[in-house]
């Protein structure tokens, strides 16, 4: 929820900022094979895009639900369409299309689609110009299922009943506990029981537990943080899903395969760090603004003084304490995805100290205007490639500021 934007200038960054600037042909490409010669590849047009099922009121799409048709010329080698979401690339979703001809492609709308254009592409340097703004409602929340209750997915005749439950229908990567699920077989047998975590938008099995042999009245549990082989996997719905095996091969499900509520959760990869009703500020609060000795190297939310801050991201502290421009602030070297994240003007010295680690959405102080400040705000950067100080580069954090926005 935001306030009225407030006018202020505010904390002008002691580092300074290289930036590289660059062309990306969007336009047709020619690629060489090996006799020397090149092959033209058209640039796709798109004219128009239109829901055609699953459609809520007034033609607009659901994300996860709906497909898309999208018509114009030189589609017929387009092998993705991007969903571009809100300004910057924070919430780009690229999926591969299904049926397609020269005139036309169909694309089924992802769950992590935002409101926005689209763009068909052939690879990366072959791509149509974006297309007019799609409305996408999002996917129907999880439904919330703390306590076990009976599941009515697929069962044969003679195969136990399944009570399930999730602990959250929301989980922030980083966060405490990450998601469990439980389940109980009612009756009077056994029977072995196996529990995947799936992603909805592609059906894949991201993680499964062994199977094993469970007994009926029994409350099992399994825990998921959000990873694969040590990756943190990317934001979107995911479900619980466990298939019982009972007497003579009859099998039990907890949700058919097209129910994308029952023992769901969405998972983010960050939270948005100002807990309270915010603006971003003006022209003057963004990243790049020019200082006169130096550019701008973050962006500002403003928020009443003594407004909750937490971690965008969970991970270590590199850096914690008072500086003369910085006021009170605190770095954080991101888990697992090589950024470092800056907090700036805090009303007091966070609680946390180098070396600690803090978890996703842990408070880690409160908005205030100490330093070199004017007016109530959290000056807020993010680095890459070496981290704060340490050879990274910071890069403009308002896309992804409004990305997790969204969500939180």
């Amino acid at each position: 929820m935001r306030s009225p934007r407030r006018v202020a200038t505010l904390f002008a960054s002691a580092l300074p900022i290289a930036i590289a600037t660059g062309a990306l042909c969007a336009g047709p490409a020619a690629a060489g094979p090996a006799n020397g010669g090149s092959t033209y590849v058209a640039q796709p047009e798109v004219k128009r895009v239109k829901c055609i099922t699953s459609c809520a009121s007034k033609r607009r799409a659901r994300a996860g639900q709906s497909q898309l048709r999208i018509t114009g010329h030189g589609l017929g080698r387009v092998r993705t369409v991007v969903f571009h979401g809100g300004r910057g690339g924070a919430d780009d979703v690229s999926v591969k299309v299904g049926r397609r001809t020269s005139r036309a492609v169909r694309v089924d709308v992802p769950f992590e689609a935002a409101s926005g254009p689209v763009s068909a592409r052939v690879s990366r340097r072959v791509r149509s110009k974006r297309s007019r703004r799609i409305r996408i409602l999002p996917a129907p929340a999880p439904l919330p299922n703390v306590r076990l209750s009976v599941a009515r997915g697929p069962r044969d005749a003679g195969a136990p009943r399944i009570e399930t439950g999730t602990s959250k229908t929301r989980y922030f990567y980083g966060s405490r506990h990450g998601v469990a699920f439980s389940y109980r077989l009612r009756g009077s047998k056994s029977a072995r029981a196996r529990v995947s975590v799936v992603r909805a938008s592609t059906g894949e099995a991201v993680r499964t537990w062994a199977a094993k042999t469970v007994a009926a009245g029994k409350v099992e549990t399994v825990r998921w943080r959000g990873t694969r082989g040590g990756r943190v996997l990317g934001s979107g719905r995911y479900l619980f899903r466990v298939v019982v095996d009972g007497p003579g091969g009859a099998t039990a499900r907890n949700a058919s395969v097209n129910n994308v509520r029952r023992d769901a959760f969405n998972l983010y990869g960050h939270i948005f760090p100002v807990r309270g009703r915010h603006d971003y500020g003006g022209a003057a609060n963004r990243f790049g603004d020019d200082r006169g000795d130096h550019s701008h190297a973050g962006q500002d939310v403003f928020a009443s003084c003594g407004t909750k801050m937490v971690a965008a991201r969970g991970g270590r502290v590199v850096a914690s304490g008072y500086q003369g421009s910085a006021g009170n602030y605190i770095v954080i070297d991101g888990a697992r995805n090589g950024l470092s994240y800056v907090y700036m003007h805090m009303v007091n010295r966070s609680p946390f100290g180098v070396g600690d680690r803090v978890r996703t959405g842990e408070r880690i102080g409160s908005v205030g205007e100490t330093g070199n400040a004017q007016g109530c705000h959290v000056h807020f950067e993010l680095h890459r490639g070496g981290g704060w100080y340490s050879g990274g580069r910071p890069f403009n954090p308002l896309p992804s500021l409004r990305a997790w926005d969204r969500v939180s």
